[in-house]
């Protein structure tokens, strides 16, 4: 056996103190890249309007993750990527006692937020969940503060947050992945790359040097997200980025090198490689812009663009739920976007699928009066009805709807649904311009999503906890001045969460 006390001896205390820095190429680093690493290590944000709705981001997106741990198929994701593999000491994933190191972490989390596709949303020329970036967000606080002994409070969290969102919702205003094929999941692997980077201490070239990377990992394909192949890949999909982006900012904390021309290379570089030649481009200055606009998913765990039509669905229900066996044909009239991703005829095989069907949605408004993530599954899926309703209804563009979706003024969702019998009688056309979570309805919506928190926690948690997790969200200075790791262990104290969790 080798003497490892004597070879170590061999070599300089610096050897093992500090990691060997590899240089790049001498070129100057893509000015894209340059960008996003100097938002995130120098910029200051000085919105309070951005913090304040960051607050509410962070509340929406816990509960959303401890609604999914109700579902089995979601808690089979969590823990240790091999049994015995936890990390006593580590990263603390909320609603569980499981400890793990801030990779596995991130993905727990980031799975958690995203699974029942009801947290936040970005519509842009390419669209998103900024909140996905949570998992590494709270992975890597959690892990700096509580094994590297780093005093991070809660306003770090929120100003990485805020960051976050800024660098994937830009990134998304102009440069359409998904017209090429690519998943929006590519941004949460860049954004979150940039600030688990900068949570982590590295220095700004460390972070261009991970930022390289995220890109040349290119992007996941969008065939899980589409007939035939939908499938549930898309709810674990954005912690898969994001705990990428953990391992990839690790990466460059230990001294790996970057690669300067990833986008722009000619011929090998992702721009020409996956992006049809044309240039990934910032259309604004990063300051707070997506944070201040971001739309909360708030009434339905519902893909975005049929957020109005089941609102217009259930504003119709009393009207027509006595009368399906009468109808003769339901018009949907939405904007492009509802037409090219979730306008689905045929066999709808499982609850991916019908999440991301439009009539499959709006039959559910229109037949119960409500739409619950319970909906989506095999025994409410059964009911012949569902089907029926879905084979008499047509759907079709409205190029204003389209025109008011891409305003960046307006950002507007627009759905109409109007029924039509037999007989020749027929309903109102309901129109829904804007959803309940969006920013022209913030009034309106915030008291509905702090419900939808208090119900989330309520039921997951025994009463005492909850009342206390419930407390966090009430008084926002104490909330940013709250040490992360206070604010993580309030989510680990429940016996109630851990029977579920294993059972």
């Amino acid at each position: 056996m080798h003497n490892v006390s004597g070879l170590r001896a061999g070599f300089s205390s610096d050897f093992f103190q500090s990691p060997l820095t590899v240089k790049g190429h001498g070129l100057p680093m893509d000015k894209l890249i340059v960008d996003i690493a100097e938002y995130v290590h120098h910029h200051r944000i000085n919105s309070e309007t951005a913090y304040r709705t960051a607050r509410w981001c962070l509340m929406d997106s816990l509960g959303c993750a401890f609604l999914a741990l109700n579902y089995p198929k979601c808690k089979r994701m969590l823990g240790p990527v091999v049994p015995g593999a936890q990390m006593t000491g580590g990263c603390r994933v909320p609603g569980t006692t499981v400890e793990l190191d801030p990779v596995k972490a991130a993905f727990d989390i980031g799975t958690m937020v995203r699974w029942l596709d009801y947290n936040d949303t970005w519509l842009a020329a390419e669209w998103g969940h900024p909140s996905d970036n949570l998992g590494a967000i709270m992975a890597v606080a959690d892990y700096q503060a509580r094994v590297q002994k780093q005093p991070l409070t809660m306003r770090d969290v929120l100003t990485a947050m805020i960051k976050a969102h800024e660098i994937q919702g830009v990134l998304a205003l102009e440069n359409s992945f998904n017209r090429v094929g690519l998943d929006h999941v590519l941004l949460v692997r860049v954004a979150s790359t940039a600030v688990a980077s900068q949570l982590l201490g590295n220095s700004i070239e460390q972070t261009q040097n991970a930022l390289s990377n995220a890109w040349i990992d290119g992007g996941a394909l969008r065939t899980y997200r589409h007939a035939p192949n939908t499938g549930s890949r898309k709810s674990w999909a954005a912690g898969d980025a994001t705990s990428r982006a953990v391992r990839l900012a690790l990466i460059a904390k230990s001294g790996e090198m970057g690669y300067q021309t990833c986008l722009t290379a000619p011929k090998w570089g992702f721009q020409d490689v996956l992006f049809k030649g044309q240039d990934v481009v910032l259309s604004r200055p990063l300051d707070a812009y997506v944070m201040e606009n971001v739309l909360f998913k708030i009434s339905f765990p519902a893909e975005f663009h049929a957020q109005t039509a089941v609102e217009a669905a259930i504003k119709l229900h009393p009207q027509v739920a006595s009368r399906l066996d009468e109808i003769e044909r339901v018009e949907i009239v939405t904007q492009e976007p509802g037409v090219r991703i979730i306008d689905k005829k045929g066999p709808l095989h499982n609850y991916a699928d019908r999440d991301h069907c439009l009539q499959y949605m709006a039959a559910i408004g229109l037949i119960f009066g409500e739409l619950n993530a319970d909906h989506y599954e095999d025994r409410v899926a059964a009911d012949p009805r569902i089907d029926a309703l879905r084979d008499k209804m047509v759907v079709r563009e409205n190029e204003e709807y389209t025109r008011a979706y891409y305003d960046p003024d307006q950002r507007a969702i627009p759905n109409q649904i109007q029924v039509f019998f037999r007989d020749g009688s027929h309903t109102e056309a309901v129109e829904v311009y804007f959803p309940v979570g969006h920013r022209r309805r913030r009034d309106e919506g915030l008291p509905l999503m702090k419900e939808k928190f208090i119900k989330s926690v309520d039921h997951f948690f025994a009463r005492d906890v909850a009342e206390d997790i419930v407390s966090l969200f009430c008084d926002g200075d104490h909330l940013d001045r709250l040490p992360v790791t206070q604010f993580m262990e309030r989510f680990a104290k429940s016996p109630t969460a851990v029977e579920k969790l294993l059972a």
